[in-house]
Formats: structure tokens, sequence, C-alpha cells
């Protein structure tokens, strides 16, 4: 019997809903599978136009991932090269559109045109003084003279026969603030812009933190959200430093399955964070701990609000911390109304990565500059209670499935790190004096946390004093 279009869409629509974790009252899977078209529209766009990679290549990446796999056989995209711009649909039902400005990387379109930032980013680029941070590496491509840093390398892109694929792209291993090994896949150069997913949420705490030394804002103000002070609003109490440690108690849980707010938030609306804003409260502020993109969202808009608009934020972001840390790869992404993409979408250079990566391991000071307040990287990476996050970092200082896991093969319990979806890591030790990058598209659930064990326990070991 052959089955038509509207039987393969059908048949989609039971795949997603059966793969649906959340109660009833939220399952809509049609909204579930726009969120996938939407998902693979805008990473195959960074991919393609911010990393200059292969669309196909590309493609085959992106749909690899849980979730979307499912619906792999249905999924159709196309490559705008004249308006650097990916369409992609389910069989030509659910149809998303991602669009490439040179400001502010890929956006998904959502009916209305999105804002589109008029700063010219190749002048952003170039900064007016030097960066505080001086160089860490030459030119050229840094080859591990020690065996054991090779052998580290190449465990870190071997895939093992019928384990899921790892496609490690970049590694970068720091020691006191020097490059002393890396390695790129093929394509993937020194200056090549990654995807660093909720990496971004630790640049966010970044921002926050310069905003702090300035000011205009500290994790002990009730967030500055209009919409949360109305008279009896029990929302009002919610603390800046909740949304860093996503303690709100807000209705925001993320579980990517297409289903829950969050994977909504950030693929099917121009406003992020006035779709988060709305989100009504289950449990007072600071009492319950859920992972939540949207909280980092909310953050974003503290941001944009806090320095004046999507220009003077973008402006913000360089002048403030990007040009002091020499970081000149970045594609730092804006949501469809000129917000700050915090949740999930940055792009850098590994190199880059590592940069910012140095700015926690030397405690917030760049080139004997103080540059984040004395005791904001010891609170970034202090555990939020009963959980092994901190406050924009994942952090071994406290106990939960990933600290416990990478302290059960040996990693500094003082050791913390940035964690993005498909295993992109910034993982930094304090005694060692280590920062070590991994990015890649791990199809592993986990992002292939075994994996980073062994690459950090390898290059500890490598760089321990004899």
């Amino acid at each position: 019997m052959t089955i038509g279009r509207k039987g393969l869409i059908a048949a989609a629509i039971v795949i997603v809903a059966g793969a649906g974790t959340v109660a009833f009252n939220r399952l809509r899977p049609d909204l579930a599978l726009r969120v996938a078209t939407a998902v693979v529209a805008h990473n195959v766009c960074d991919k393609v136009f911010v990393s200059g990679l292969d669309p196909e290549t590309s493609f085959d990446e992106v749909t690899a991932r849980a979730g979307v796999r499912l619906l792999r056989p249905l999924l159709r995209f196309s490559v705008d090269r004249a308006a650097s711009a990916i369409d992609t649909s389910l069989l030509g039902a659910f149809p998303s559109h991602a669009a490439f400005y040179n400001a502010q990387g890929c956006v998904l379109h959502h009916g209305a045109p999105p804002y589109l930032l008029r700063s010219d980013i190749d002048a952003l680029r170039k900064p007016l003084k030097p960066p505080l941070l001086g160089d860490i590496a030459g030119p050229d491509v840094v080859a591990p003279t020690d065996p054991r840093l090779k052998s580290a390398l190449d465990h870190a892109f071997e895939e093992r026969p019928g384990a899921p694929l790892r496609r490690t792209k970049a590694v970068v291993i720091l020691k006191d603030g020097t490059v002393i090994a890396e390695r790129y896949a093929k394509g993937i150069n020194i200056d090549t812009p990654l995807p660093g997913y909720s990496l971004t949420k630790s640049v966010i705490n970044a921002l926050i933190g310069v905003m702090t030394r300035k000011g205009i804002v500290t994790p002990s103000f009730p967030a500055p959200i209009a919409e949360w002070h109305g008279h009896g609003d029990p929302r009002s109490t919610i603390e800046v430093e909740h949304l860093m440690r996503m303690t709100t108690g807000l209705d925001l849980d993320e579980t990517d399955s297409g289903f829950d707010p969050s994977s909504r938030m950030v693929y099917l609306h121009n406003d992020m964070a006035a779709f988060a804003i709305k989100a009504k409260l289950i449990a007072p502020p600071g009492t319950r701990w859920a992972y939540s993109s949207p909280s980092t969202q909310i953050l974003a808009k503290i941001i944009r609000d806090g320095t004046g608009g999507p220009e003077k934020s973008l402006r913000f972001a360089w002048r403030e911390l990007f040009n002091p840390l020499g970081m000149t790869t970045v594609m730092l992404e804006f949501d469809g109304v000129g917000t700050l993409q915090g949740s999930s979408y940055m792009s850098a250079s590994a190199r880059d990565w590592a940069r910012f990566g140095l700015l926690y391991l030397d405690d917030g000071v760049l080139g004997g500059t103080r540059f984040l307040q004395g005791e904001w990287v010891g609170f970034s990476a202090s555990a939020t209670p009963g959980t092994d996050y901190g406050a924009g970092f994942w952090t071994l200082r406290g106990h939960g499935a990933i600290a416990d896991f990478l302290a059960s093969k040996g990693v500094p319990r003082n050791a913390f790190l940035a964690s993005g979806d498909l295993g992109q890591r910034i993982v930094i030790l304090p005694t060692q004096q280590l920062v070590i990058v991994r990015l890649g598209d791990a199809t592993d659930p986990t992002g292939d946390i075994a994996g980073l064990a062994q690459l950090i326990t390898e290059v500890m070991a490598a760089t321990e004093k004899q």
C-alpha cells in the first residue's frame, strides 16, 4: 500500500505526539512539528552562512539529533544563496524560513519582518584600543609536542564502532594562558566560527557581570521586568540571581521535546522574552530549580533594556566584552525584535571560546586589570543548592548527574564548565590552570560526556608537573 503525503504527515504527528512526555493539555503536535522544521532551518543557516560549511553535510548533522531524527525521512530543505536563507518543511507542510543578516546572524521569520540591526559588524570587530588579553597562539595550528597530548586529541576525534557519532569539530587546550595543543576537523580552521548553543548562557553571565561592575544591575536586584511589578503580582519577588540560577519558580521548564515552553520560545516567537515573561509562577522564587532557556532570555531583555536597545546592546557586548578579550570571530545573534538571543545562539572560533574561558580561569582579571568584580567568578561557579548548576555555568562544586559523573572519572571538584547542546564545552580547571574547549555535533543525548571526561583527565595527566 502506498502512503500519500497526508498520510506521512499524519504519521509524523503520531511520532512526535508519542515522543512527548508533558501533560496532555500541552500536546500540540502541530507546534512541535513547526519547532522541528525551525530547528533545522536555523541551525543549517548558522552552519552554512556563519560557519561557511557545506549545506548537505550541515543538514545531515542537524537532522541526526535526537527528536528530529525520527522526522528525517520527511524533512526537506533548500538553500537560497542570493538571499542567504534556508527553507525547511515536512513534505511542504509546517514550513520554516531562516535568513542570515550580517550584523545579527541567522534569524527565523515568523510572519512580521524581523528587526534588522544597522551596526557595521566589521567595524565592531576592530577595537579602538588593544585587547586586555594578549595573544594566546600564533597564526598556525598548534600541534602537540607531548605524545600524551597527541593521544588525547586522537581519542577526542575518533569515532568508535557502534557508538553514537561524536563529530568533534575542534579541540583547543590552553595551559597558563597559552594554547599548547589544538586540532580541527576537515573544513574547520582557527578562524571558523562554530555554534556554542548554551555556551551563550555563560556569555550572558559575563555581560550581566559587566553591568554589575558598572552599577546598572546586580544579582540581588528585583528583576526589572515591568509586567511583574503590578499590584499583588507574586513575580515581583523574582530577583536577577533567580534568573541566573534558573530558580525563578516560573512555569518555564525545558525538556527539548518540542512541546515545552523553551522550544516554543526559541523557535516559534519573534519576541522571545515577551513570551517567557508571561509565564505563571508555580513555586516561590528561589525554592525550585529547573533548567530553563527562557530564564536566560529574560536576562537578555534586561541587557537590552539596561544598555539602551538593540543597537546599543550589540555595541555594548563588543566594547565591553569581546574587544577586551580579543575575540574577533563572534557572531552574536538576535531574535525578531532585536533582543540578543541569549539562551542558545552565539558562534565563535574555538580559540575565541577559549579566550572567553580564560576570563573565568583568571578570576575575572584580564591583563592585570580587574574586569569582573572580585567575587563574580566564585559566585558564578558556586552551586545552586541541591544542583550542579551555578549561575550560567555547570559546576563540580555541587552534586548532580554531570558533576558527579565527571568527578567519578577524576575531574577536580573545583572545576566548572560552560556547556551547550551536542557537546559544546568550555572546561575551566583553576588548580591546573587549564582551559579545554571541545566543539562538535555529538549525537549522544549526553553530548558525549564520557568522551569529555576522558579528554579532561588525559590532558591533566599530560600537563601535570613531574
